[in-house]
């Protein structure tokens, strides 16, 4: 077994898909339009679907924003270096909601920005040696 997708609400996709594969460095993997159920998907990755879990973008027609709830997280990315990857994020206009630093009581290097609908993704910065 293995993990596919999350799933995320949007209220605007092309905003979303924008923010994930101009902002993040993600691919767009595929999208699929239901008109008849009122909803289209774009799914978004850093590689393809058979290889590792990915978004699944998800637009309800007619809906432009959703109430996050108090009960999910954040998604997280592994990245090489947390500060460079915030100033990436910030140079391409998205919001960097926490800057590149230890997380509380560690040493991992943490950073968390934001994705046009507020969701927050977590950057952790991976040090490993090749």
């Amino acid at each position: 077994m293995r993990i596919l997708h999350t799933m995320l609400r949007v209220g605007d996709l092309k905003r979303s898909i924008a923010f994930y594969t101009e902002v993040l460095g993600m691919k767009l993997l595929r999208t699929t339009d239901r008109p008849e159920q009122k909803y289209s998907l774009a799914f978004v990755g850093f590689g393809d679907e058979s290889q590792g879990a990915v978004l699944e973008l998800t637009y309800n027609y007619g809906v432009d924003h959703y109430d996050l709830g108090a009960g999910f997280g954040h998604v997280a990315i592994e990245v090489p270096d947390a500060a460079q990857a915030c100033a990436n994020v910030r140079a391409k206009g998205g919001a960097v909601t926490r800057e590149a630093g230890p997380v509380k009581g560690g040493t991992t290097v943490i950073a968390f920005v934001q994705d046009p609908d507020g969701y927050k993704i977590e950057l952790i910065e991976n040090k490993r040696t090749v």
